[in-house]
C-alpha cells in the first residue's frame, strides 16, 4: 500500500494541467525587447457567481511603440488567454505571435502599428487574492475597458483601436466590446479579431478530468489539488468547459460519479449562467467582428468518438504496477467507459475507480470534434523526466484532442459538433479557417496574412461593398475549390462571381441561379493572390483571395 501511495504522489506531482500549453510559443519563437511593465485597474468592479461582493480587476501591460516614428498613434491590444498562476509573462504572448521565423507583432511595428499586451497577472485586490489567468471572463473584460480608455486618452491622432483576442482573450474582447457598446461607452474601435475563441464552450476531455480529481481528492495529494483549485475549478474554467467533473459528482462526494449524470454536463452554476449572460449581451455591432480558428472547416475530426486514449499496464516496482485506461467520449446515444484505473499489489487489485460517460443522441462525444488541438503529452510537460510518464506519454494511442470545437469558434449555435459549419449562421463576417485541424491558437504563414490584412483596414474582406451583409468566402487561402456562404438576406437568384489577377485580367467567370447558402467553385488557379467580384445585379463585392 505504501508503494501504491508513492507512486501516486510521483504521478500527480507532474500528472497535471499546470503545464498545458494552452497558447502555443513556437521553437524558434522571436521575443520583444525589455520595456517597462505597468499596472492598470479597473474602473468598473464585478461581483463573480459565487463572490459575496464586487472586486476591481487588475492588469499589467506593456506597449512596444512601433517602429516608423516611435508615436502611440496606431494601438493594436493583444490580449492574454486562459493562463492560471500566470506561467506565460508578456514577453511570452507576445512571442506566442511567431510564425516561420518571423512574429506578427514585428511585422505589425514595421508598418506603423503600436503592439499592446495586456496580460491576467495575479494580484490582490480588496483583501481578495486573484489568479487572473484563471479568474471570471466578466472581470478580465473589465480591466480590458480601463485599458482601451487609457489608450485613447494617451493616445495621438484619431486612428481607432484593433483588439485581437487569443483563445479565452477572444471572449474577454468580445464582452468588453460589448458591454461598452451596451453602457454608452465609446471603445473608438474599429476591428475584433477573435482567434480561436470557445464563443460556445471549450473542452478537457471528461477521463482527464476525472482521472487528475481523482488523485487529488480520493489520495490527498496536495500538488493534485492545488491543480483542480486553480485551474480545472478556476473560475474560467467553469464558465467554459462544456463539460465539467462538477456536473457529475455524486451528492456527499468530492470525487465518485453519480451514475445517473453520464450526459455532458458545465460547472453547476457558472456554465448556463455565463453562456447566457454572453449571449444576452451578444457581439459589438459598431466594430468589425472577424475570426481566425484552428479548427478545420470541412469536418475533419480529431481521432474518432469512443477512441482508446491510453489503454496500459504502468510498472512502479516489482510488487505494484497499475492498470490505466482512458477512452474519449462515445458516439452520439452510446455509452462508454472513459476512466478506468486498477492498482494491483503482487498482482492482487487493491484499488478500483471507474467512470462512465454517454454523447447526447444530436452529437458524437466533444473529444474527438473538429477544432483546434490540445495535446496530452503537452499535458505532461513532455514527461518531465519521470521514467513512469514517460512510459504513460509513449502508451498513448491518441494525443491530441479538440480543445476548441470548430462550431465554437465560429460561434455558431448548434448542438452537432460535427456539423459542415454554415458560416452564414456565424456573427462573424470574415474568416480564416484551415482545412486539417491545428494546434490551439497557433499562427501559421495564412492565419497570419488573414490578420494583417484584415488590420490593414480590411483589404482581403471588402472592397465596395454595398450590401447590409456580406458573401463570405469560407476559406481563405483557398485550396482546391472556392466556397463561397450566401447569408440568407442577400437576394442570389442571379450570381455572377468572376476571378481576376492582380493585375486586373479576367481568368474565371460564371453565373449561378437561385443560389442556395453554399456555392463550390472548382478552379485550376496558380498559387497567388485574386480578387473575386460578386455581383447579385443589386450592389458589387470584391474580396481579395489567396490560393495556396
Amino acid at each position: 500500500m505504501k508503494n501504491f501511495y508513492i507512486f501516486l504522489l510521483i504521478l500527480t506531482t507532474q500528472f497535471t494541467f499546470a503545464q498545458i500549453r494552452f497558447q502555443n510559443i513556437p521553437e524558434g519563437a522571436i521575443y520583444p525587447e525589455s520595456m517597462v511593465v505597468e499596472t492598470i485597474t479597473a474602473n468598473i468592479a464585478y461581483q463573480g457567481y459565487d463572490e459575496s461582493q464586487a472586486y476591481f480587476g487588475q492588469g499589467e501591460y506593456e506597449i512596444y511603440l512601433d517602429n516608423v516614428d516611435g508615436v502611440l498613434d496606431n494601438p493594436i491590444i493583444v490580449l492574454d488567454g486562459f493562463d492560471p498562476g500566470d506561467s506565460r509573462d508578456i514577453g511570452g504572448l507576445y512571442a506566442s505571435l511567431s510564425f516561420d521565423g518571423q512574429n506578427l507583432a514585428d511585422i505589425l511595428r514595421d508598418e506603423g502599428f503600436d503592439i499592446v499586451i495586456l496580460n491576467a497577472p495575479l494580484y490582490n485586490t480588496g483583501g481578495k487574492d486573484i489568479d487572473g489567468g484563471g479568474d471570471y471572463i466578466q472581470r478580465n473584460a473589465m480591466v480590458l475597458i480601463a485599458m482601451i480608455q487609457k489608450l485613447n486618452a494617451d493616445k495621438v491622432g484619431n486612428n481607432e483601436l484593433v483588439v485581437l483576442g487569443p483563445s479565452m482573450g477572444g471572449l474577454i474582447a468580445r464582452y468588453g466590446l460589448a458591454y461598452m457598446e451596451d453602457n454608452s461607452l465609446d471603445s473608438e474601435t474599429r476591428l475584433y479579431i477573435s482567434f480561436d475563441s470557445p464563443h460556445r464552450g471549450a473542452n478537457i476531455p471528461i477521463s482527464l478530468q476525472y482521472l487528475i480529481n481523482y488523485f487529488a481528492e480520493q489520495v490527498g495529494d496536495a500538488t493534485a489539488q492545488q491543480v483542480v483549485d486553480q485551474l480545472l475549478n478556476s473560475p474560467a474554467a467553469k464558465e467554459m468547459l462544456v463539460d465539467h467533473l462538477l456536473g457529475h459528482l455524486l451528492a456527499g462526494s468530492t470525487y465518485e460519479q453519480d451514475p445517473t449524470k453520464v450526459l455532458p454536463l458545465g460547472a453547476p452554476n457558472f456554465r448556463n449562467e455565463f453562456q447566457a449572460e454572453l449571449d444576452a449581451l451578444g457581439f459589438p455591432s459598431n466594430v468589425r467582428n472577424v475570426t481566425m480558428i484552428n479548427g478545420s472547416g470541412n469536418g475533419t475530426t480529431t481521432g474518432s468518438p469512443g477512441i482508446t486514449v491510453v489503454d496500459t499496464n504502468l510498472t512502479i516496482d516489482a510488487t505494484t504496477d497499475i492498470d490505466v485506461v482512458l477512452k474519449f467520449t462515445p458516439a452520439a446515444n452510446q455509452t462508454n467507459t472513459v476512466t478506468d484505473v486498477t492498482v494491483n499489489f503482487f498482482g492482487i487489485p487493491i484499488n478500483t475507480y471507474q467512470t462512465t460517460s454517454q454523447a447526447p443522441g444530436n452529437s458524437d462525444g466533444v473529444d474527438s470534434a473538429p477544432g483546434g488541438t490540445g495535446s496530452i503529452s503537452d499535458a505532461l510537460g513532455d514527461g518531465g523526466g519521470n521514467p513512469v510518464l514517460i512510459d504513460f506519454i509513449n502508451a498513448l494511442q491518441q494525443d491530441l484532442y479538440s480543445f476548441i470545437p470548430t462550431m465554437s469558434a465560429l460561434a455558431i449555435d448548434n448542438p452537432d459538433w460535427f456539423a459542415t459549419p454554415n458560416l452564414s449562421d456565424s456573427p462573424f463576417v470574415n474568416f480564416y479557417i484551415p482545412n486539417e485541424n491545428e494546434d490551439h491558437v497557433t499562427v501559421t504563414a495564412a492565419s497570419a496574412q488573414f490578420a494583417l490584412d484584415e488590420i490593414r483596414d480590411g483589404l482581403i474582406a471588402v472592397g465596395e461593398n454595398q450590401f447590409s451583409n456580406q458573401f463570405i468566402l469560407a476559406q481563405n487561402p483557398v485550396q482546391k475549390t472556392i466556397n463561397i456562404a450566401i447569408p440568407n438576406n442577400i437576394s442570389a437568384e442571379k450570381l455572377t462571381t468572376t476571378v481576376f489577377s492582380i493585375t486586373g485580367q479576367r481568368l474565371m467567370q460564371q453565373t449561378w441561379t437561385n443560389a442556395s447558402t453554399q456555392l463550390t467553385w472548382n478552379h485550376n488557379l496558380y498559387s497567388g493572390i485574386y480578387v473575386l467580384k460578386l455581383d447579385n445585379g443589386i450592389s458589387l463585392q470584391t474580396i481579395k483571395m489567396i490560393v495556396e
